[in-house]
């Protein structure tokens, strides 16, 4: 056998290795993105009946995971339009999204919104994601409308984001956000 033989052989191995790791890292991308944001939407699920695969999901496709422009820039998770700061700086980058102070600002004022919708009230305490994509989509919620919803149900299920909405889910972790009266983001106090 040649050493020509040997490193084709080499190269296909090294090409199917790739190819069976890149499925790998964007789950990881994902799983990462849910533990760093699950806890912000879990409370913001208790205090408003929105479903936190609801919160999550929308962010995920909205943001790119935590990857788009508008994210990365403004702490947009949602694709929220509004005034920002960016036409005085010199990022050379100008949007007409709305930016937030923080991730977790962005996720509530996105539930802030959601929760002033005609079908809001009907569906508040209600975990099942189908009518909150169906009932988001109808009323104007975003411009790609079907595949909107397809992309946003393949996260949820994806990433198994209902196991979220289940009211007995606790965190395990003590630094668990809460929100105060004045809309600031406090920690437990022990």
């Amino acid at each position: 056998m040649n050493a020509k033989y040997f490193s084709r052989q080499i190269s296909l191995l090294t090409f199917f290795f790739l190819l069976l790791t890149v499925p790998v890292c964007g789950q990881r991308a994902g799983d990462d993105y849910v533990e760093l944001h699950k806890q912000t939407a879990i409370l913001l699920m208790k205090q408003s009946g929105i479903p936190a695969s609801i919160i999550l999901g929308v962010s995920m496709v909205e943001s790119a995971m935590g990857k788009s422009k508008n994210c990365r820039l403004l702490n947009n998770y949602f694709g929220v339009k509004g005034k920002n700061n960016l036409h005085k700086g010199k990022s050379g980058h100008r949007s007409a999204y709305k930016q937030y102070p923080s991730a977790a600002a962005s996720f509530k004022d996105f539930v802030r919104i959601v929760s002033k919708k005609k079908y809001y009230p009907n569906l508040r305490g209600k975990m099942d994601y189908r009518k909150w994509l169906t009932h988001m989509n109808k009323h104007g919620y975003a411009e790609a409308k079907g595949k909107w919803i397809s992309d946003v149900s393949l996260m949820i299920r994806k990433y198994n984001l209902t196991e979220l909405d289940q009211e007995d889910f606790i965190p395990d972790d003590n630094s668990f956000p809460v929100w105060g009266a004045d809309s600031t983001m406090l920690q437990l106090q022990e």
